[in-house]
């Protein structure tokens, strides 16, 4: 067995610059490091538990449907209204699905879908009874 000792998801944005905006400055993602000079240095974002790295250039966006970007918030409805007050657009808005999770939808600027969570307080994810 690979004893992993840390990970990040790795994105090569077709534009380094507009990607450091929307993680950095839109979705407000705290930086963990930097690495190298210039447009196509590398940015690493603290994720929660994890990290998401924005580095290199890509020629095309990533054509990959799998991927998928999910990221729990603490509030879904505030993440709403905060997003769209800094111009991220909206895949589609929070919905409380059958699984009881409220998720809405959004997509960085090469379109690769992201997912805020919202786990209610009364969700197994967060309450266990008997616990």
């Amino acid at each position: 067995m690979v004893h992993v000792l840390g990970s990040r998801m790795l994105l090569r944005p077709t534009d380094p610059d507009r990607a450091r905006t929307f993680y950095g400055e839109q979705l407000g993602l705290a930086v963990h490091r930097e690495f190298g000079t210039g447009p196509d240095r590398g940015t690493v974002y603290f994720l929660g538990g994890g990290f998401l790295e924005v580095s290199g250039r890509a020629e095309a966006p990533s054509a990959s449907p799998a991927l998928r970007l999910w990221l729990q918030v603490e509030d879904a409805e505030a993440a709403h209204r905060e997003l769209r007050g800094k111009g991220v657009e909206i895949v589609r808005p929070p919905v409380r699905e059958a699984w009881g999770l409220v998720e809405m939808w959004i997509a960085d600027p090469d379109g690769t879908p992201i997912v805020l969570v919202e786990v209610p307080a009364d969700h197994p994810l967060r309450y266990r009874p008997g616990i």
